[in-house]
């Protein structure tokens, strides 16, 4: 492929997006792309800064629009430090988390208007939105339990994990919100199912989308 082609990976916590993140890599690139891993907050030395103030919960203080700030800041640094000149060089990035996460945390659960995240979107992709995004669905109990499972003896539950799960629940409905609303980038993946079959829905979803792309491109090289 002349461009690459960039793939985020959304949804609750829990909901197992690294494995399967971690399962497609190893798929493309047994197929012979280059593949680029990366995740948000963080995912460029700039990001990874803010990541720790973000997750710690030290931001949470200084209010919701401090917050989603500096996930905007963050993001920015991402998009032009890794994600744009590794899809620019024909790579396939595949990201935990990205902009549709600002919508859902602080956007709909952190009560920030749209107008206001709207504006913070445009300036922190600048243009670079996910060709691709499969949004991990499960129930938030499950999601919760799981994620408690994965960490560390003593190690503490984060910002966002902590939260009541009434607020999980709003988070739920709003990545299917989204999905709803943008069809034509947006995939709802069953994340209950078992990891295997979630793994092969994605990898058809990613090939079909991948041969369309490949199927665009000359037809784009023409029209120039």
């Amino acid at each position: 492929m002349a461009r690459g082609f960039f793939i985020s990976f959304e949804g609750g916590e829990g909901v197992g997006k690294t494995t399967q993140i971690k399962r497609l890599a190893e798929y493309l690139r047994e197929a012979g792309h280059e593949v680029i891993e990366t995740r948000e907050p963080g995912g460029s030395p700039g990001a990874e800064a803010v990541r720790h103030v973000l997750l710690s919960g030290a931001a949470e203080a200084l209010g919701a629009k401090l917050e989603a700030i500096l996930f905007a800041a963050a993001r920015s640094d991402h998009v032009e430090t890794v994600i744009r000149p590794a899809v620019e060089a024909g790579k396939i990035v595949l990201t935990d988390r990205f902009m549709d996460s600002s919508r859902v945390y602080q956007g709909v659960t952190g009560g920030l208007s749209e107008d206001f995240m709207d504006a913070l979107e445009r300036v922190a992709v600048n243009g670079m939105v996910p060709d691709l995004t499969f949004i991990l669905d499960i129930e938030p109990e499950e999601g919760l339990k799981r994620a408690a499972s994965r960490r560390s003896e003593g190690e503490a539950a984060d910002r966002f994990e902590k939260e009541q799960v009434e607020i999980h629940q709003r988070r739920r409905q709003a990545f299917l919100e989204i999905a709803d609303n943008e069809p034509e980038r947006c995939i709802v993946i069953d994340a209950s199912a078992d990891a295997d079959k979630i793994a092969n829905d994605i990898r058809k979803c990613v090939s079909e989308a991948l041969s369309v792309a490949a199927e665009d491109t000359p037809k784009k090289s023409r029209a120039k």
